[in-house]
């Protein structure tokens, strides 16, 4: 089922704001009923009822349109008014029947439209079809219904027509609700990535100092307080990374993750040999490549069990490897999160366990791991 456009939304959409127009543009095919009511031989009270149910269907026939718009169109469940405006649009098609004769049929266009654009589609079926069926019954079975002839390639053609536009356009509000919800969903996942990107890295690092501050309280005083001025500081640095990511502007400079890494994986006594610069990469690949080297650098301090982590940083590609038992298991939240990042920035991402740079890991070896991105 197609879910309707907001209330709020329905005013900028110029279908909703002009649609109604088309209802105006094609009111000049009532010319005929016009035509019709001034040579018509009927009563004179049957002749004004007629001229009365002409300017009500006229009335009837905008307003109703231009309701049903502003309300956001197709897709929308129409309100009691469409449908009493609907029939009250039947009564005036009947009552100028008398006046008119088959002059009458000019109003089953009109009747169709409505149906198509203001009501439901079911509607707009029942409606289509009955107007067909009784166009032709009146041309082929009336005396001189053949001079409606061409109201019934009217009514044909425009049932054609009304039922491939309301498709398009109903496919086209399905469309846009589904892009939004993706944009949504993708929105999301990626805010969810960032805040476990970024708290993740911050708590390994936040609990790490702690334990080391522990350790210093007795034999190093002055370094355990200054482990714990690092923590507050952390602290506050993921508090307001977590308030900038969630308004969409966290953005860490490859330069400044390096050293934030460093700091980290000081902490825990694991060395950190970088190789190259950052102003290899483009500033584009730099942003995916300081969330990479982020979350490798914490999984290196959670996982890894690991004394030494290299980053090779070269035109196109990011490499970060560790000396320590490799990666096992399946994926987490942290390496999908790598990888779908690195997908999304169009980049390749690799992660193996068991080699080292200078070949596979031999036995007794601790195996280490391999996270490249490359462009």
């Amino acid at each position: 089922m197609v879910q309707p456009l907001s209330r709020d939304a329905g005013p900028k959409n110029p279908w909703a704001r002009f649609g109604w127009l088309m209802a105006v543009i094609w009111l000049v095919f009532l010319i005929y009923p016009v035509i019709a009511l001034l040579r018509s031989e009927a009563p004179a009270a049957w002749v004004v009822v007629g001229w009365v149910a002409l300017i009500v269907f006229v009335v009837l026939y905008v307003t109703g349109f231009m309701h049903g718009m502003r309300r956001g169109g197709l897709g929308q469940n129409p309100a009691a008014r469409q449908w009493a405006t609907f029939a009250a649009l039947i009564v005036c098609t009947l009552v100028s029947v008398p006046a008119e004769g088959g002059s009458a049929l000019s109003f089953l266009p009109f009747l169709m439209s409505f149906a198509s654009y203001g009501l439901t589609r079911l509607w707009h079926w029942i409606t289509t079809v009955s107007a067909v069926v009784i166009t032709a019954l009146c041309v082929f079975l009336l005396p001189g219904g053949m001079n409606n002839l061409s109201v019934l390639a009217i009514v044909a053609l425009l049932g054609v027509v009304n039922t491939v536009s309301t498709w398009l356009i109903i496919r086209s509000v399905e469309s846009e609700r589904l892009g939004l919800e993706l944009a949504t969903s993708e929105g999301r996942e990626a805010l969810a990535r960032d805040v476990h990107d970024l708290v993740g890295h911050s708590l390994t690092v936040v609990g790490l100092k702690a334990q080391l501050a522990r350790r210093l309280m007795d034999s190093d005083p002055e370094r355990a307080r200054a482990e714990l001025a690092d923590i507050e500081q952390l602290t506050a640095e993921a508090i307001a990374g977590i308030r900038t990511t969630v308004a969409g502007s966290r953005a860490t400079t490859l330069v400044e993750q390096l050293a934030s890494c460093r700091d980290a994986l000081r902490a825990a006594d694991i060395d950190l040999d970088v190789d190259g610069a950052p102003n290899a990469l483009s500033p584009v690949q730099a942003i995916t490549a300081s969330w990479i080297l982020r979350e490798a650098t914490t999984n290196a301090l959670r996982h890894s069990e690991a004394r030494h982590v290299r980053v090779v940083i070269a035109p196109g590609r990011l490499r970060v490897e560790d000396d320590g038992v490799g990666a096992r298991g399946d994926e987490g939240n942290g390496i999908r999160g790598m990888r779908e990042r690195a997908a999304a920035a169009g980049a390749a991402f690799s992660l193996v366990a068991g080699v080292r740079e200078s070949g596979v890991a031999e036995s007794g070896e601790r195996a280490g791991t391999r996270v490249e991105v490359t462009w």
